[in-house]
């Protein structure tokens, strides 16, 4: 079979090499000049490791997904802490755990915490959202300061996402063409597409656009060995950005004893970001899901949607994995 991909992050590459390590013919293509989609990390000028899409933390409790990854490259345990900053300066730990509630007051953390987030995150007040995304951060009665404290498998690939994707991509019988937009076109030379580009996109907003949030990245070198206390601070205030990351804190990103970079994030809508998506926005209401029904039920047995802008959804890279390893499973019990 010849297969189109179209997307060259985890969804697309997970389906890529796996068709392609049972002799299938795979072009992957993205618009972009990288592989990786938003997972995507270089080495700036002063040696340090950035992720040109903010941070990716990899963590899971699926071990099918952790050996399918790891089974690529090298790599390295690294259990993430973040901080948030409170109006007076003061660190306290996110998500919020028994220490940070004494500190600011259990009756304080939702105004402290949820609120002003969700309202910079998301353009909306917090009983705008769907529960599901505030449940993300959950509030904790222990002592943990680990961000994902329940992940089995927290672990970094030692030498770049861009470099693990070069390695799950590095097969004879798969070809990646980058700054190719995608065109309908193209899918009569192949037997079967599986798009990863946004679904309302593919099918000229027939029922209307699907909103999405978008992030700017700010990159400031500081002539500095450290800044931040953990790789990841939030913050609480009314400024324009969310969270800084500060790379040098995190395994393997560089070890420069004079420059140290962090990246400022600042949401917005992915309309003032040169249509950027990166969070499908899941509302109260439901509206946002009901579009995206819409397009997901249009017959069209030769495209399978995949990844977050193919089927509107919010996943980590773990779900993107473990998506498109039963997607792609039930793709090959339909040609048998």
């Amino acid at each position: 079979m010849k297969i189109l991909v179209v997307g060259a992050g985890f969804a697309g590459a997970t389906i890529a090499r796996e068709l392609a390590n049972d002799g299938h013919t795979v072009v992957v293509m993205d618009e972009r000049d990288h592989i990786g989609g938003n997972a995507y990390d270089y080495t700036n000028e002063h040696g340090i490791r950035i992720h040109k899409y903010g941070p990716h933390l990899f963590h899971t409790n699926n071990k099918k997904v952790y050996d399918w990854v790891t089974q690529y490259g090298e790599w390295v345990e690294y259990k993430h802490k973040v901080k948030a900053q409170l109006a007076d300066g003061q660190y306290v730990t996110l998500p919020v755990n028994r220490e940070t509630k004494e500190i600011v007051g259990e009756s304080n953390i939702i105004n402290t915490f949820y609120r002003p987030y969700t309202k910079k995150m998301w353009g909306k007040e917090l009983e705008e959202l769907d529960p599901s995304i505030t449940k993300r951060i959950p509030i904790r009665d222990d002592d943990n300061e680990l961000y994902f404290p329940n992940a089995e498998y927290q672990v970094l690939p030692k030498y770049g996402y861009t470099e693990l994707f070069k390695e799950i991509l590095d097969h004879k019988n798969i070809t990646v063409q980058l700054n190719w937009i995608y065109g309908k076109d193209v899918e009569p030379l192949f037997d079967h597409v599986f798009n990863s580009m946004p679904i309302d996109v593919y099918y000229d907003y027939r029922f209307g656009d699907l909103p999405y949030r978008s992030i700017k990245f700010h990159n400031i070198d500081f002539p500095m060995v450290k800044v931040l206390p953990t790789a990841v601070v939030n913050f609480t205030n009314d400024s324009p950005y969310t969270r800084i990351t500060e790379w040098k804190n995190i395994p393997a990103h560089g070890s420069n004893d004079k420059f140290t970079t962090l990246t400022y994030e600042e949401p917005c809508d992915y309309v003032d970001n040169d249509y950027q998506r990166y969070y499908p926005v899941k509302d109260i209401d439901g509206k946002n899901q009901r579009i995206y029904k819409t397009y997901k039920d249009i017959e069209n047995p030769k495209v399978t949607f995949i990844g977050r802008c193919g089927m509107y959804v919010y996943i980590n890279m773990d779900q993107a994995i473990n998506s498109s390893l039963a997607v792609v499973t039930k793709y090959k019990e339909s040609i048998k």
